[in-house]
């Protein structure tokens, strides 16, 4: 599979790996723990099997449309069958319309059954991981907000990169690629 994700800029990046710092000096879960040179708080927006040439065209479309303003708008948990701990973003105008250009590209030329309905405008809830495990529950206690900094008030979505499943690799998409 391929991710397509949004990278923050540096002062945000900074503050959730500060957060991610915190929690698993807490010993709950973090994206700390995840030692690959490739793991950085992103955003994501959606994930095909590849990206094909229609795909890519559209995609560069939308690294030339970056950088986005952004806000974050709390802490947030999600019980999928994974426990996740996230910043929550604003799903603005703008960000709605970016995702959506996104969510077009890559349904445009992928087979349905291989998009996540979770990524499905309408249903897509923008945010920051800070800490996952497949423990169901981890993040219930309600003191964990209380160990995290806050978050930016506001961020710039700047780098729009697609993440290799399989080998693992990261590739920045570029306006005109």
């Amino acid at each position: 599979m391929r991710t397509v994700e949004l990278l923050l800029d540096e002062t945000a990046e900074l503050a959730v790996l500060e957060a991610w710092r915190r929690l698993a000096d807490a010993g709950l879960p973090s994206q700390a723990r995840h030692r690959s040179p490739t793991n950085r708080p992103h955003l994501t927006l959606a994930a095909c099997p590849e990206l094909t040439a229609p795909i890519r065209w559209e995609l560069a479309e939308v690294a030339a449309s970056l950088p986005l303003p952004a806000q974050f708008t709390g802490v947030v948990r999600f019980e999928r069958p994974t426990s996740v701990l996230a910043w929550a973003l604003d799903r603005d105008a703008a960000l709605a319309a970016l995702h959506r250009r996104v969510w077009e590209a890559v349904a445009s030329d992928s087979p349905a059954q291989a998009l996540s309905p979770f990524h499905e405008p309408g249903r897509w809830s923008p945010h920051i991981t800070l800490g996952r495990t497949r423990r169901a529950g981890a993040f219930a206690d309600r003191r964990v907000p209380e160990l995290l900094p806050s978050p930016p008030l506001t961020a710039a979505l700047v780098t729009l990169r697609s993440y290799d499943t399989e080998a693992g690799t990261v590739e920045v998409l570029r306006p005109g690629t």
